[in-house]
């Protein structure tokens, strides 16, 4: 009944969290997005951006994914729906009222080929022993990168926790201009002898960078 109601007028609930503020469930047109006062986390323009991201990444070898950054779970069905990537993923989010919604309203859920693990993702790679082909981090309270997912020693933690060969695919910014911290952050991964393709302004104000090995 609601998606039909959805059709004539958006239908919104908001679930309250501890490290998100005030979320939004919205659903429009049939589509159910999730998004905070001033961003969207889930299944809308975010959805979008990340998948710019995953056209510029060879999925054929990519054999394991982590994920840091759950929100709504839009990038795994990304992976899924649109690449057609049926491998294992590992997703970190650090708010368990994200994970209930997650699997609540989006229907993800632990499975043969998804791990969801509650905790702060600077914890997880601090600790993490495990080496993936694919490291998509979108790490964001409403529309910041908190500042410690900018500072270099939690790149260096990523850095230990990509194979080889593997590829990191960065939402790095919701402003208009890269701040210094991210500049920092790109001059640090170019050093490291990677091939950076930094995306300005996606959907106007996004930056993505997508990190692979010469």
């Amino acid at each position: 009944m609601t998606r039909l109601l959805s059709y004539m007028c958006p239908i919104t609930k908001i679930i309250i969290s501890k490290f998100n503020g005030p979320l939004e469930i919205t659903t429009k047109n049939g589509i159910k997005y999730l998004n905070t006062k001033n961003a969207n986390y889930s299944y809308g323009a975010l959805q979008l951006i990340l998948k710019f991201g995953l056209d510029k990444i060879d999925l054929k070898k990519v054999n394991s994914v982590l994920l840091l950054g759950l929100g709504g779970g839009s990038v795994i069905q990304t992976l899924r729906v649109d690449f057609h990537y049926q491998k294992h993923i590992t997703a970190v989010d650090i708010d368990p009222v994200i994970i209930d919604i997650a699997n609540t309203e989006f229907g993800l859920e632990n499975n043969s080929k998804l791990t969801i693990i509650c905790q702060d993702a600077l914890q997880y790679v601090t600790q993490n022993t495990r080496q993936f082909d694919l490291i998509i981090i979108d790490l964001f309270i409403d529309i910041s990168v908190p500042k410690q997912f900018l500072k270099l020693s939690f790149w260096h933690d990523i850095i230990k926790s990509k194979s080889s060969n593997g590829v990191i695919l960065f939402n790095g910014s919701l402003e208009k201009e890269k701040s210094q911290d991210l500049k920092k952050v790109i001059t640090f991964l170019k050093s490291k002898v990677y091939k950076v393709e930094v995306y300005d302004k996606i959907n106007k104000v996004n930056t993505v960078i997508v990190t692979q090995s010469l």
